[in-house]
């Protein structure tokens, strides 16, 4: 039987109580109606892992016995998620995906044509992208939870996707009008796989060309446009077919 994983950081030791409490806790007792005597997985969203059994229920928090713990490393390569921002719920859609597909970072991106307009509002943006983040990665059941980086304007993404390149990592601009196919990439020997996905409108001429100046390279999905909430997603599942990303177990 798989048991059920909740988040807590940091993660005591085996032989030790942990406590969840807080919004997990209330979940877990109220919600959840765990029980004692129940095996549960506690995780830190940083690949460290707890077996435990529940000793003591309250009404918002989970008392348990650490019975062992392990660590789950990160899959390679690690992919980056360059975001450009898509409108209202697609926005959410976007990362949800993306996190249940296996991605391991998110680069918000304000490109020239996105509707959506952070501006003033970027960092409850970013707070929003990474709740969204964590609930996925909670209901996918994964040891990390993606990492949400600060909003990033052209300038910053370009200095981004520059040094990644010159780490010897691999980024893809997802384009509907490129003639390289994305099963052509060079993803066995790379660290990092950087994703980049444009908003609704398409990214901008100039902006393609920027990437492609500073090492990315323009690559197609197939023959259908992809929507952008959707294009990451679909992306990361042609990469765990083309790499050993899939090989890993479920957690249990």
């Amino acid at each position: 039987m798989v048991a059920t994983l909740f988040y807590l950081d940091p993660l005591p030791e085996a032989g030790a109580i942990a406590v969840l409490d807080g919004k997990e806790g209330r979940h877990a007792a109220t919600v959840r109606r765990i029980a004692v005597g129940e095996r549960l997985v506690f995780a830190d969203g940083r690949g460290g892992i707890a077996d435990v059994e529940v000793v003591a229920v309250a009404k918002d928090r989970l008392d348990a016995a650490v019975l062992a713990r392990r660590t789950v490393e990160p899959a390679r390569p690690r992919v980056t998620i360059v975001q450009a921002l898509p409108k209202s719920d697609r926005s959410e859609l976007a990362v949800e995906l993306a996190t249940e597909a296996g991605a391991d970072r998110f680069v918000p991106w304000q490109s020239s044509r996105c509707v959506a307009r952070w501006d003033s509002k970027a960092d409850k943006g970013v707070a929003r992208w990474r709740a969204v983040a964590t609930a996925a990665a909670k209901q996918s059941r994964r040891a990390h939870v993606p990492v949400v980086e600060p909003l990033h304007r052209t300038a910053d993404t370009l200095a981004f996707v520059h040094g990644v390149v010159a780490a010897g990592g691999v980024v893809a601009v997802l384009h509907e009008s490129a003639t390289v196919p994305f099963a052509s990439l060079p993803l066995a020997d790379a660290s990092e796989l950087v994703l980049v996905v444009g908003p609704e409108g398409g990214l901008d001429d100039d902006e393609v060309d920027g990437l492609v100046a500073v090492g990315a390279t323009a690559v197609s999905l197939g023959p259908t446009v992809l929507r952008t909430s959707t294009a990451a997603a679909v992306a990361l599942g042609a990469v765990g077919v083309l790499t050993d990303r899939w090989t890993q177990r479920p957690l249990h």
